[in-house]
C-alpha cells in the first residue's frame, strides 16, 4: 500500500483489529471467506497474503495447510498479526515493492486489499513477478457497483442508485457503526475494467470472475438488497507457463 491510503489504514489499524477479530462480526466470516475458498487452489510450496492486515486470512490459510507469508503496509497491523496467539509470518512492505525474489510463490491472495492501494498496477505487477509459471493470483475486491452508489433506502426491494460516474476513479470513505463497534474504511473506487487491465498488463490470464449474491444475508436492514446485487467480486488469474 502506498501514499494516503496506506496512512489512512494505519490510522484505523486499532479499530480494524477489533472489527476483524470480533467473532462473526464482519462479512468476511459468513460470506467472503467461503466464496474465496471456492476458487482458491490447494496448498503448495508458498502462499503470499497481499494486504494481510491483522492476520485473519493468513491464520485461516495456515490452518488449511498453506505455508503463508503476509505483507501489509501498516506497522500496527503487521505487529498485531505477528503477536497474535496464532502468529503468522508478516512483513511490513509496500505491495508495489515486495521484498521477495521473483518466481518463488505458487499462490498469491489479495483479499479485500487491492481497492485500498494507490498503485493498483504496481501491486498487480509485483504479484505477477513473484509467482512461478502456472502460479495463481486470487483476489477479492469490493464490487465496483457497490462503491459506485447506494440503495435509496433500507426497505426491501429498494432501488440501487449510482451516485456518480461508475467509470471514474475516486477515493471514498465509508464510516460504519455496527453492534457497538465503529470503523472508517478508506478505499479507491475503480471500474472493473481497471482491474482487468492491471492483470492484462502484468501478463496474467483471468481464469474466473465471480459476482456472488448473498443468498442468506440475514435479518438486518444493512444487508437488504445484497441478494440482488454483488457486494464483492472475486477473480482468479494465472501466470502462463
Amino acid at each position: 500500500m502506498t501514499g494516503p491510503l496506506r496512512q489512512a489504514w494505519e490510522d484505523q489499524a486499532a479499530a480494524w483489529a477489533v472489527w476483524a477479530r470480533t467473532p462473526g462480526h464482519d462479512t468476511f466470516w459468513h460470506h467472503t471467506l467461503p466464496e474465496l475458498l471456492a476458487i482458491l487452489p490447494g496448498p503448495g510450496r508458498r502462499t503470499l497474503d497481499l494486504g494481510g492486515g491483522e492476520g485473519r486470512l493468513a491464520r485461516e490459510l495456515t490452518a488449511r495447510g498453506h505455508t503463508v507469508t503476509a505483507f501489509d503496509g501498516s506497522p500496527t497491523l503487521t505487529r498485531l498479526a505477528a503477536r497474535h496467539d496464532a502468529p503468522t509470518v508478516t512483513v511490513l512492505a509496500d505491495l508495489a515493492q515486495l521484498p521477495v525474489r521473483g518466481a518463488t510463490a505458487d499462490l498469491a491472495v489479495a483479499c479485500l486489499s487491492l481497492q485500498d492501494v494507490d498503485d493498483l498496477a504496481g501491486a498487480v505487477r509485483e504479484a505477477a513477478r513473484v509467482l512461478v509459471p502456472g502460479g495463481r493470483l486470487c483476489l477479492v475486491i469490493v464490487h465496483p457497483i457497490n462503491s459506485a452508489g447506494r440503495f435509496a433506502s433500507d426497505a426491501p426491494g429498494s432501488a440501487f442508485v449510482v451516485t456518480g460516474s461508475y467509470l471514474d476513479e475516486f477515493h471514498y470513505s465509508d464510516h460504519a457503526e455496527r453492534d457497538g463497534l465503529t470503523m472508517t474504511f478508506h478505499s479507491m473506487h475503480r471500474p472493473l475494467e481497471a482491474y482487468s487491465l492491471a492483470l492484462e498488463d502484468a501478463g496474467l490470464l483471468i481464469e474466473t470472475i465471480r459476482e456472488p449474491a448473498w443468498s442468506n444475508p440475514g435479518p438486518s436492514a444493512r444487508y437488504n438488497g445484497w441478494d440482488r446485487l454483488p457486494m464483492f467480486c472475486l477473480v482468479r488469474a494465472v501466470r502462463p507457463d
